[in-house]
């Protein structure tokens, strides 16, 4: 069963956090603010956080930038996961990921489906890896952002979270770059 180990110490994250929207603004991004409220809540670090239109090739473009930059270890983008000809944020994290983590699209719905019921078959939210860096898309309701982090986000990106969790494995994510 999954639990926290207080014998361990927590060690922060640095995340960034993007909203995909063609009409938000800083000021309206309620979907944005739950991910800051409840990322530096938990103890870790804002990186960076940015608005971006519903543009494929932009997006990619900034998941790649803060891939590279050695001071973000994850991005959690809200926002262009649904079905509709303007949501292109699944296919810009494909484009970037290395490796897919398929079971965050399959825990996110179970945990959907307990709040939402059937609608939660809408959702296109994923998770990878790229560059060292955890990829996640979030639809854009401030509900799922809050849904993603409070039942799963939250306990894997927690050293302290049993049996295992993602900080632990943060060294070989890019061990396979490193040889050559």
């Amino acid at each position: 069963m999954s639990r926290i180990d207080d014998s361990k110490e927590f060690i922060p994250v640095r995340i960034a956090v993007l909203t995909v929207s063609d009409t938000r603004t800083l000021a309206e991004d309620r979907s944005g603010d739950t991910l800051v409220g409840r990322i530096v809540e938990a103890g870790h670090t804002l990186a960076d956080r940015k608005i971006i239109q519903d543009e494929r090739a932009q997006i990619a473009e900034q998941l790649r930038a803060w891939c590279a930059d050695p001071e973000i270890d994850v991005v959690i983008s809200t926002g262009g996961t649904g079905l509709t000809g303007r949501d292109v944020t699944v296919e810009a994290h494909r484009d970037v990921y290395e490796k897919e983590i398929e079971a965050f699209a399959t825990v996110f719905t179970i945990v959907s489906m307990q709040k939402i019921g059937t609608s939660a078959v809408q959702s296109r939210a994923t998770g990878g890896v790229a560059n060292g860096t955890y990829l996640f898309a979030l639809p854009g309701s401030p509900g799922a952002c809050k849904d993603a982090w409070d039942e799963i986000l939250k306990a894997q990106f927690d050293y302290r979270h049993r049996p295992c969790n993602f900080v632990e494995i943060f060294p070989r994510l890019d061990e396979h770059l490193r040889r050559k």
